[in-house]
């Protein structure tokens, strides 16, 4: 596992998160969190910017971080935002694509909050705006709500090195 502080420069950075942050960014409804299990009391709302082997219109939003992970073949791209709980809330662990040997996950944390990543191990990684966490894809991990600002936001980046 690799964390990697002010990952971006930060006028790059402040860009991208006002950007994401911003009351005009398309956000989606999901039902499900993770390994889609619906569970009426929990969701998510997310925003894809790279998935089935084409970007979407947003993509150059992150493109400053993808030249900066440098892949060598991207899987996808998508953001999640998780809304504010009275406690905080780990979610189901889980894995990101089962069926994929050697894929890296990345999650880059748009603003800081204290929400965090926990991994089965029981690492924790706090989320702290412009911080980058990359792992072997087959590392169970969840993501968890927060309680001390009204929205806890990541991109999650699937790609081969």
């Amino acid at each position: 596992m690799k964390i990697q502080d002010n990952f971006l420069d930060t006028e790059t950075f402040n860009n991208i998160q006002s950007l994401m942050m911003h009351n005009d960014f398309d956000w989606y409804y999901s039902p499900v969190i993770t390994d889609e299990k619906l569970n009426r009391k929990e969701f998510q709302f997310n925003h894809m910017f790279y998935v089935n082997g084409s970007p979407r219109n947003s993509y150059s939003v992150v493109d400053p971080i993808v030249k900066k992970i440098n892949p060598f073949c991207l899987v996808r791209i998508k953001a999640n935002l998780l809304t504010i709980t009275p406690k905080i809330k780990e979610y189901d662990f889980h894995t990101d694509y089962k069926d994929k040997q050697n894929l890296t996950t990345a999650i880059f944390y748009i603003n800081t909050c204290n929400g965090y990543t926990l991994f089965k191990d029981g690492t924790k990684i706090e989320s702290v705006a412009n911080r980058l966490i990359s792992f072997d894809s087959s590392l169970e991990h969840t993501g968890t709500s927060c309680t001390d600002e009204n929205i806890r936001v990541v991109i999650n980046f699937n790609y081969f090195q």
